[in-house]
């Protein structure tokens, strides 16, 4: 793909992102993929069914799921590669900004620095209840800061350099059956038992899609944050996730905390490890100074997916 696709959409999504007004009206195309996957589950994960078949029925989901976004995508491709020609890069890359999250995912953490600073703990918890699953009703300012910057770190991943990733290989096909993959993944790929069988496919599916953009991702933040490498190296594999301690111990390193570390789900405690060996206070200035890493990470995707492309 020698046209500049990715670089358009990144600038697209980075200048207009995903407007709430645009949202209300018309929702996201990511929820096409959350009622497909609805449905399914109600077909294919009934408690009546034992675990081999409700794990068969969540890979023929995933099947089903990744054929109507990846199909969709060529068809959307080759139809504007027809209508278009050599001007079909333009359309392509309006279509592919929807899937990815650069501003959205900093407009969202912004807020949680903003109540911080006014004072206002009840309001940081409410936003950063917007981007988080953690109970945060017995959050303090540590922890809500905290939750932030773990987000924040690991979205960079599944919302950024995963999507920007599969863009660059693959076009509209890969990087909205990544779309797919991720949504499905964050609906019903959980340990608990009511999904541990039918979201295997999800979750293991998503793994493999995370591998490499993961990598990648915690080192173009160890170098925006001008280090963290040693941390990321030793602590990664210290998150549940086989991908998503990446970006979290490089932000950890990068900036000089400990992140992770014990949380509650649902009322319910987990003695999760820490990520990194830093201070566990942290407040509105640490969330300003990972959205600053953040912002230059993109950067550097930027760089990188400009040189794929001049390839």
């Amino acid at each position: 793909m020698s046209e500049p696709v990715a670089i358009v959409a990144l600038a697209l999504d980075a200048a207009i992102g995903w407007p709430d007004w645009l949202y209300r009206r018309i929702g996201h195309p990511v929820g096409l993929f959350a009622r497909v996957i609805d449905t399914c589950e109600r077909w294919g994960n009934r408690p009546a069914h034992g675990a081999m078949r409700r794990r068969a029925q969540g890979v023929a989901t995933m099947g089903l799921l990744i054929g109507i976004a990846g199909g969709g995508g060529w068809a959307l491709q080759a139809g504007l590669a027809w209508a278009l020609g050599p001007f079909a890069w333009i359309g392509i890359a309006l279509l592919a900004f929807p899937a990815l999250a650069q501003r959205s995912l900093h407009d969202h953490v912004a807020p949680v620095a903003d109540a911080l600073e006014r004072g206002d703990l009840a309001a940081a918890r409410r936003a950063v209840a917007m981007i988080v699953g953690r109970d945060v009703e017995e959050l303090d300012e540590a922890g809500v800061s905290r939750a932030a910057i773990e987000s924040l770190s690991e979205s960079f991943c599944d919302g950024v350099a995963a999507p920007l990733f599969w863009l660059l290989a693959l076009g509209l096909p890969g990087v909205w059956a990544y779309k797919a993959i991720n949504t499905a993944d964050s609906l019903i790929g959980h340990r608990e038992e009511r999904w541990r069988a039918f979201g295997w496919a999800a979750a293991r599916i998503d793994d493999g899609a995370n591998l490499i953009p993961a990598r990648l991702g915690g080192g173009l933040i160890c170098l925006a944050g001008g280090g963290g490498w040693s941390t990321m190296m030793r602590d990664a594999r210290r998150h549940a996730s086989p991908n998503a301690g990446w970006t979290e111990a490089a932000m950890a390193g990068a900036l000089g905390l400990r992140l992770a570390g014990p949380v509650s789900y649902d009322g319910e405690a987990h003695d999760k490890p820490w990520i990194g060996t830093g201070r566990k206070t942290a407040d509105a200035a640490d969330i300003r100074r990972a959205l600053a890493v953040y912002r230059r990470a993109c950067l550097l995707l930027w760089v990188v997916a400009g040189g794929v492309q001049l390839i």
